[in-house]
């Protein structure tokens, strides 16, 4: 699994069809899974993210966490965060999981936030085009995956 996380003032998704689904301030939450990502990397990443102390204290280091602060959480799902341009100059999507697996992995990922949180975690639109929107705080924007940990 691969996410790419920004400190956000707020964010909010729609599909131009449905009422937006918005946040306040915390992290906006791409995630892209991967062909042979399991629960093992979900519970990963998600344990990481959630600690990750990236908000500032009363001196102005990173040292809270999106739980510290009461922070709010959006997640998106995100294939193309698996494209490779290795090849040439289309993008190759052959690393991304299969749709049906992808939004099993995805959904649990965000019940699972929703829970740890004790609050609701909106989320994007599967497999629809989406418009987001977001005001980054910082910015601040960081980068996690579950196979190459030292990103």
């Amino acid at each position: 699994m691969r996410a790419v996380y920004q400190r956000v003032w707020e964010a909010t998704v729609s599909t131009g069809q449905c009422e937006p689904r918005r946040i306040g301030r915390g992290l906006l939450l791409f995630l892209g899974v991967e062909r042979e990502d399991d629960e093992k990397e979900a519970d990963w990443l998600l344990e990481k993210v959630l600690r990750t102390r990236c908000f500032e204290d009363a001196e102005g280091r990173m040292n809270l966490s999106l739980q510290d602060i009461g922070g709010e959480l959006m997640v998106i799902s995100q294939f193309t965060l698996f494209g490779s341009l290795r090849k040439g100059t289309r993008p190759s999507f052959n690393r991304s999981a299969d749709p049906g697996e992808a939004e099993r992995l995805y959904e649990r990922f965000a019940q699972a936030a929703a829970e740890r949180l004790g609050r609701p975690v909106p989320t994007g639109f599967f497999a629809c085009p989406m418009r987001i929107a977001a005001v980054n705080d910082g910015p601040v924007t960081l980068v996690l995956d579950t196979r190459r940990k030292d990103f």
